[in-house]
């Protein structure tokens, strides 16, 4: 068995864009043999063309899809330090009523 491995195809919007006509027309197997990709490949482009429309054919990230990630980035950090400030208040609450309470005991 061989090792070496296919180099990536990487195929412009409006080739994908042709693969999906075809598949209408001609079904997924016979396309995906024709062009030698995977189903999933298929799948895949077709779901982006469904969800993002042309734009989602396109290799690489949208415009779009990196402003939605540095806003999950943001609210991400935001929560990370809500739930540091939230142990930090925790602990000290606790090392509190460990204080009080070793004090009540030391007074009786």
């Amino acid at each position: 068995m061989s090792t070496q491995r296919k180099s990536k195809i990487r195929r412009t919007k409006e080739e994908k864009l042709k693969i999906i006509s075809e598949v209408k027309r001609d079904g997924v197997t016979a396309v995906c043999e024709k062009y030698g990709i995977f189903p999933s490949t298929y799948y895949t482009w077709a779901k982006r063309l469904n969800s993002m429309g042309i734009e989602g054919l396109q290799h690489g990230m949208t415009k779009e899809h990196l402003k939605e990630i540095k806003r999950l980035q943001k609210e991400n950090d935001r929560l990370r330090n809500l739930l540091v400030q939230q142990q930090l208040e925790s602990s000290l609450k606790d090392e509190l009523l460990k204080k009080k309470y070793l004090n009540q005991k030391l007074r009786k």
